[in-house]
């Protein structure tokens, strides 16, 4: 038996965040820019690895 799939998100984003994606990335579907952004952002926060494969808790770097 499998897990059901998680239902999709609905994001709103701030006037601020709409602004940068029409102006720095207007060719390019907002869904892709903002998955990028999360995918570096939770790499640099150290919840994922390289490859994008989720950090263990007790492996992730302290602060």
């Amino acid at each position: 038996m499998t897990a059901p799939k998680p239902r999709p998100l609905r994001l709103t984003a701030t006037d601020r965040t709409a602004d940068i994606l029409r102006r720095c990335y207007r060719l390019e579907p907002p869904a892709d820019v903002l998955e990028r952004a999360l995918l570096l952002l939770a790499t640099a926060d150290g919840h994922l690895d390289a490859t994008g494969t989720p950090v263990a808790e007790r492996l992730r770097r302290s602060r």
